[in-house]
């Protein structure tokens, strides 16, 4: 998907969401491990529920924020996930699992970041700061969850 305005970068991020959501809940039903089946399932249904947020945001955000050019997205390396799943998590480990979700996030974080230090107009600037929060929220949540699974 070609990313030009912050519309088309919410999509995209919803889309990426929505892939992680369904990677994850197909990989849940090929892992051997029951913790690992658990977890997958958990962060299917977190990312599900990610998807649908990041989808209001489309819906409710300012139109002019909208349709505000990302120059600065090209310069950016673009999100290193699993784009075609065909059960890569499910031959990883609890860790590695949990690991490569955690980087899914940090990398959006950082893309966040980047775009909410260069948003010059206020409306873009407050949508930036708000999908950055939602990530940043997220992440923190998967952390010290996972960790709770972690240790049964």
């Amino acid at each position: 998907m070609e990313v030009r305005t912050f519309g088309d970068l919410i999509d995209w991020t919803r889309q990426l969401h929505e892939h992680l959501a369904s990677c994850l809940a197909h990989c849940a039903n090929e892992h051997e491990e029951e913790r690992a089946q658990m977890l997958l399932n958990y962060l299917a249904a977190q990312e599900a529920e990610m998807q649908r947020v990041v989808a209001r945001f489309e819906q409710t955000a300012d139109a002019k924020a909208l349709k505000t050019y990302v120059y600065d997205y090209l310069e950016h390396q673009p999100i290193k996930t699993h784009r075609t799943c065909e059960a890569p998590y499910a031959a990883l480990s609890f860790d590695a699992i949990c690991q490569e979700v955690f980087d899914f996030h940090e990398q959006t974080i950082q893309l966040y970041r980047s775009l909410a230090g260069k948003a010059e107009i206020p409306e873009t600037k407050e949508l930036v700061d708000a999908l950055l929060a939602l990530e940043e929220h997220e992440a923190m949540r998967l952390a010290r969850q996972t960790g709770r699974m972690h240790d049964v």
